[in-house]
């Protein structure tokens, strides 16, 4: 699984001109599934996400975490996280997983950020989206899931 985690002070999904979901302190995550990604990586992610000191404590160093603020989450599915442009103009998207193992792969990510005590916002898993943010710092970072 592949993340790129926005540290923000709010961030929304429109959907069909509809605000789907929608958050104010807290974390966009752009979150990419590969074919051979498990439900252990997706437990391993959420944890490690959820647990990043990304924001500052009282002296202004990144000290704490989204669990220590009790900050919003916002996941929104991606598989052209996995593009690979190497080869000519048009991106190869192969190492994206298709949507019957993406999805529920992207659902139990969901749940297990639930899990942890997440207010936990979402897009639509595979349609068409319009997400804007503010992103804080600006923060953002790219998390890889170790290998099986």
């Amino acid at each position: 699984m592949r993340a790129v985690i926005q540290r923000v002070s709010q961030a929304q999904v429109v959907v069909e001109g509809k605000i789907v979901g929608a958050i104010e302190r807290g974390l966009l995550i752009l979150l990419g599934i590969a074919p051979t990604d498990t439900r252990q990586q997706a437990d391993w992610l959420a944890e490690k996400i959820l647990g990043l000191r990304l924001f500052p404590d009282d002296a202004g160093k990144m000290n704490t975490s989204l669990i220590d603020i009790e900050g919003q989450l916002l996941v929104v599915s991606q598989f052209t996280l996995y593009g690979d442009c190497q080869k000519g103009r048009r991106p190869s998207f192969t190492a994206a997983a298709p949507p019957d193992v993406a999805k529920p792969l992207y659902e139990h990510f969901l749940m297990a950020c639930k899990m942890l005590g997440i207010r936990t916002e979402t897009g639509i898993f595979g349609a068409s989206m319009q997400v804007s943010l503010t992103n804080d710092g600006p923060v953002t970072l790219i998390l890889d899931t170790p290998e099986k």
